[in-house]
């Protein structure tokens, strides 16, 4: 899956962002980056994720979010399909908590 989006130019956006300090540098180069819509999106995917991932039903999801219940499948198949991504992320976020 992961080799439909490889590229060099996307090896150089996750570079950037790699090279990104704190929440602060995010702010600044996304706001550059992305319209404000494309990063409400963006979040609200996390958002999805994050309450799949705690087994929500999709109509909570629906009213928490502001989801469509199609946003909330395609997320959901990358939860159970995709590259574990969101898995990474979760986890990480979650020890950096502790």
């Amino acid at each position: 899956m992961i080799d439909k989006i490889k590229s060099e130019n996307m090896d150089r956006l996750f570079e950037a962002i790699l090279c990104l300090n704190d929440v602060d540098e995010c702010y600044k180069f996304f706001d550059d980056l992305c319209t404000n819509l494309e990063l409400a999106s963006l979040a609200q995917r996390l958002q999805v994720a994050e309450c799949l991932y705690e087994h929500r039903i999709y109509k909570k999801i629906v009213s928490e979010t502001g989801a469509s219940t199609a946003t909330i499948s395609r997320v959901n198949r990358s939860l159970k399909d995709g590259n574990n991504g969101y898995k990474i992320v979760f986890e990480r976020m979650k020890n950096k908590e502790k």
